[in-house]
């Protein structure tokens, strides 16, 4: 690892001299200059983590090179020392961004452990940083077809609004990004973003999960809570799966956009929060209206604008770019390499139907990282780990072969699970929850079609 830089920008010559022999002594460093306008210079090329600058210099002054590197560089850490520093002084230095203010004579004990401090809170500073790019990169949008641009351009002029956002879309396109990017590029990107599949919360649970509870107010409320509305007060609330949230929740969640007030489980004083939501959904909304099943004027109050996320099969294009991404993603988490992958594999991902969407495609490659024999992943692997799947959709080909109905109710019904089963990857709990079907059926009907992640269509 390199020495730590530290540049000392003072017109005394015995400072610099001082200082700089210290800091040469404790193992940084250093480099020094004689005025402002040399110290920006030096800065520039330099690119010091740390700066000791006197305040009072002839020409450009100490507080003007604060200001100055600031400016260049709003990470910068810059000491302000002082032969007599005031508090007027103190307070400026402060508000331009000084990290700490010494005065003169300086005394060696005490720089020691401001030096300490200072890149201990520079040290967390930048591995915050870099948790927040990674967290980030998790929930990029990848793609550069039409539909995904003009995604991407709706986002962007959503984003910084307060309107609230209704997302549609398949499972597995990513309504999750949508939401997390429209987070990202509001005025509330500093404070919470808060999620709720309001698919995979009972019923009888989703209430309190929302709107918090008093401890005593249900068996099981053992303390006070606070629900998701009032965890994202000031930020974001995402409902995801809107349209899986019974009547009597919408009701509430209608009172509390209307409002803004949310009143817990059990309490009687109302709470006010200020929350922006943002909703998704994989169902038709106007026909679950027409159905009895959704609240048409909840709709109306979350679908001020509406965003509907392609699939993958309408932006085929885009897979290439995306298993690169996944590649590049399973490496960074594990701290290795990026597999390699042959253009042949590529393309031969790029033919393969996919009703799971990305969520599917992120799976299978991160399978084929695992499984893939060699360092390489080759169309060999493609075909042996993810099978022979035709890009077309799924058994609709075969269905119009069927000689009698209840041969074309048979593989219809084969066809529709297969490609349920592999939108939730082959995870039989999830799929049974979305087909709201008992998983032991599931699992009788998998045997009885012998379904395998390598099926075809019947």
């Amino acid at each position: 690892m390199s020495a730590r830089r530290i540049l000392v920008v003072d017109d005394e010559p015995g400072i610099r001299q001082a200082l700089g022999q210290l800091l040469e002594y404790e193992g940084y460093e250093v480099k020094t200059a004689t005025g402002g306008a040399e110290g920006i210079t030096i800065y520039d090329s330099f690119r010091p983590q740390l700066v000791f600058l006197d305040v009072k210099m002839a020409g450009l002054d100490g507080l003007e090179v604060l200001k100055r590197l600031r400016q260049a560089d709003p990470n910068a850490t810059v000491v302000m020392i002082s032969g007599h520093a005031t508090i007027q002084t103190a307070v400026e230095a402060t508000q331009l961004g000084a990290y700490d203010i010494l005065e003169k004579p300086l005394d060696t004990d005490r720089v020691l452990v401001l030096l300490r401090n200072a890149f201990e809170t520079r040290l967390l500073t930048e591995e915050n940083e870099r948790l927040r790019e990674t967290i980030e990169s998790r929930y990029e949008i990848v793609g550069r077809t039409y539909g995904i641009r003009a995604l991407l351009e709706r986002i962007d002029k959503v984003a910084g609004t307060p309107a609230r956002v209704l997302i549609t879309g398949e499972n597995g396109t990513g309504k999750e990004l949508v939401a997390r990017a429209i987070h990202r590029g509001s005025l509330r990107a500093k404070k919470p973003f808060v999620e709720v599949n309001c698919a995979a919360i009972p019923s009888e649970l989703i209430e309190s999960e929302l709107f918090g509870h008093m401890k005593g107010s249900f068996t099981g409320a053992i303390a006070d809570r606070a629900g998701k509305f009032e965890q994202a007060d000031g930020g974001t609330l995402f409902l995801d799966e809107i349209g899986d949230m019974s009547l009597s929740a919408q009701a509430k969640v209608l009172r509390v956009l209307q409002d803004g007030f949310v009143t817990r489980i059990g309490g009687s004083k109302p709470i006010q929060v200020d929350v922006r939501v943002l909703a998704a959904t994989n169902k038709l909304l106007e026909d679950e209206i027409a159905n009895g099943r959704f609240r048409e004027d909840l709709f109306y109050r979350l679908n001020v604008v509406p965003i509907t996320v392609p699939p993958l099969r309408e932006r085929r294009e885009d897979i290439e770019q995306l298993v690169v991404y996944f590649l590049q993603q399973f490496a960074a988490r594990d701290g290795l390499p990026a597999r390699g992958i042959t253009d042949e594999a590529l393309v031969r991902l790029s033919e393969l139907d996919w009703p799971g969407n990305v969520r599917e495609l992120r799976n299978t490659v991160e399978r084929l990282v695992i499984l893939a024999s060699a360092a390489t992943i080759t169309a060999t692997d493609v075909e042996r780990l993810v099978g022979k799947r035709s890009a077309e959709p799924a058994g609709l080909g075969n269905l119009v072969d069927c000689t009698t109905f209840e041969e074309f109710k048979v593989a219809a019904e084969r066809a529709f699970l297969l490609a349920k089963l592999r939108a939730f990857d082959w995870n039989v709990s999830e799929t049974a929850r979305a087909l709201d079907m008992p998983r032991s059926n599931l699992y009788k009907k998998i045997e009885r079609y012998a379904l395998t992640r390598e099926s075809t269509p019947a």
